[in-house]
């Protein structure tokens, strides 16, 4: 048995502790936001956050998560009720294909919440590891700053 907080709801799951925690987000609580991609950590499509920094879902182990925060794109809001984040993706329409995205919002999460007003290059190079391969790179980036330069105001 293992016990994940996902999203701030505890849930006891008959899982195998190896297994990589995308798949318990995907296949027991039905959280399909992060995607699976390349199963090596090399794209970031699986990218939620635990304890407030990302990682790579599915090489992440179900044991390396016990009594932690996990935080996936379902608990930032909602299509109905945008984040912040979500809603500035959206205007800028960073999405094409829209696979990358919730990896891509949730480490941008990441960023604004340790910094809150970063530089354009920290921005790039805390995006580095997450890949999009309809290359919306450009509009990735003004989403957030968009978001960034609100939280000057």
């Amino acid at each position: 048995m293992s016990t994940l907080i996902v999203n701030g709801v505890r849930h006891t799951l008959n899982i195998d502790p190896a297994t990589p925690l995308l798949y318990a987000l995907r296949n027991q609580l039905e959280l399909s936001g992060a995607k699976f991609g390349c199963g090596m950590g090399q794209c970031g499509a699986c990218t939620v956050l635990l304890d407030g920094q990302p990682v790579f879902g599915c090489i992440t182990p179900v044991s390396a998560c016990e009594g932690r925060q996990v935080r996936t794109i379902e608990g930032l809001g909602s299509a109905d009720k945008p984040g912040k984040l979500q809603a500035s993706f959206i205007k800028h329409q960073a999405a094409q294909c829209g696979y990358c995205i919730a990896g891509m919002v949730m480490r941008a999460q990441s960023l604004l919440e340790q910094h809150p007003r970063p530089t354009e290059a920290q921005i790039r190079q805390h995006m580095e590891p997450n890949l999009c391969r309809c290359g919306t790179h450009m509009r990735i980036i003004a989403a957030i700053k968009e978001v960034a330069e609100g939280a000057k105001a």
